[in-house]
C-alpha cells in the first residue's frame, strides 16, 4: 500500500528543493535580460522540465516569468529615474526585442509610458506619517523605537537596485523551511553611500524577521539588531524612486532635525507584496537609526 514518507525525510526534501530552486533564481537574478529558457531554469535547480515550472511556483508563489518580468522592469526603472537614458536604450538593456514591447509591459506595470515615467521624475510619493505616532515639525518623517529584531540575512553586492534577486532566494530558502507567516517583516539593510561608493563594491544585505530556533545555513547569516531609534518616511512608489527620498532625508531633514545617526546600517521595511501590487502602491519604511537620546 502507498504511504507517505516519514516527516524528516520530508522536511530533507523540501530543504533540498529550497536549495535548487535557489540556484534558478540566481540564474535569473544574474543577467534578467538574457531571458534565461524554462530549460536552462529547470537544469540549474536540476528538476526536470516537465515539473520545474510547478515545483518553482508553488514554493515562490509567482512563476519564472513573472520573477524575469518584475526584475527586468524594476532595472528599467531605476535606468529611466535615475540615469535618464532613452527608451529604445533601456528596452535593449532590459532584453526587449523593441522599444514598443517595453513599453506595452511597462505601462501595463506602472500605469504610464517610460518615456512620461522618466520625463516626471517618477511616480512615488512620501506618505504622511501615522497619527499616533511622534512627528517631527516637517510632518514627513517620524522617530520611533523599534523593537529588538532577529533576522535571517542573504549578502548582496553590487547594485542595490538589483537586491530583488537576493530576497528572492531568501525567500527559497524561507518557504523550504515553512518561515514566511503573516508577520513575517522583510528587510533591506544598506551598509554604503551608492553615490560614493562603486556600484559593484554596494554592499547589502537581503533580510527577513524569524523565530529565535532558526539557525544559519546555505549562506544565510543569522542577524540580532538591538532595539533602536529609529527616524522613519514612509515611500510610496517604486523602489527604483527610493534615492530620491534618502537625497531629501540626508540633506533635508536630519542636518535641521538635533538627531545623530547610529552606528548602524540604514534599514529599508518593504511593507507590503511588490509581486502582487502595482509599483504606484509599493510602500517602503526608510529607516535611519538614531542615537539615543
Amino acid at each position: 500500500m502507498p504511504h507517505d514518507p516519514p516527516g524528516p525525510a520530508k522536511a530533507v526534501t523540501r530543504l533540498d528543493y529550497g536549495r535548487r530552486i535557489a540556484r534558478a533564481m540566481a540564474l535569473i537574478a544574474a543577467d534578467p535580460a538574457r531571458g534565461a529558457t524554462l530549460e536552462d531554469l529547470a537544469e540549474a535547480a536540476a528538476f526536470s522540465p516537465f515539473h520545474f515550472h510547478r515545483i518553482y511556483r508553488e514554493l515562490t508563489g509567482e512563476t519564472p516569468a513573472e520573477t524575469m518580468a518584475r526584475e527586468r522592469l524594476s532595472r528599467a526603472a531605476g535606468m529611466l529615474v535615475r540615469e535618464a537614458l532613452p527608451v529604445a536604450l533601456v528596452a535593449k538593456r532590459c532584453g526587449y526585442g523593441s522599444a514598443a514591447a517595453f513599453t506595452r509591459a511597462f505601462r501595463a506595470a506602472y500605469g504610464i509610458p517610460p518615456a512620461a515615467y522618466r520625463d516626471g521624475g517618477g511616480i512615488g510619493t512620501p506618505r504622511p506619517p501615522a497619527p499616533h505616532r511622534e512627528e517631527t515639525a516637517m510632518h514627513e518623517v517620524t522617530i520611533r523605537q523599534e523593537p529588538a529584531l532577529r533576522l535571517a540575512a542573504l549578502a548582496h553586492r553590487g547594485a542595490y537596485t538589483a537586491i530583488g534577486g537576493s530576497f528572492d532566494r531568501l525567500m527559497a530558502w524561507a518557504a523550504a523551511r515553512r518561515l514566511i507567516g503573516p508577520e513575517t517583516r522583510f528587510l533591506g539593510l544598506y551598509h554604503d553611500d551608492p553615490t560614493t561608493v562603486a556600484e559593484k563594491d554596494l554592499r547589502s544585505d537581503a533580510c527577513m524577521t524569524v523565530p529565535a530556533a532558526v539557525e544559519e545555513a546555505e549562506g544565510v547569516r543569522i542577524l540580532d539588531l538591538p532595539p533602536t531609534r529609529c527616524a522613519v518616511l514612509v515611500f510610496k512608489g517604486p523602489y527604483a524612486e527610493l534615492e530620491g527620498a534618502y537625497s531629501w532625508i540626508y540633506r533635508d531633514w536630519l542636518p535641521g532635525s538635533g538627531e545623530e545617526p547610529a552606528d548602524q546600517p540604514v534599514r529599508e521595511d518593504y511593507l507590503n507584496d511588490c509581486r502582487t501590487l502595482p509599483p504606484a502602491e509599493w510602500l517602503t519604511a526608510i529607516m535611519v537609526p538614531l542615537k539615543d537620546r
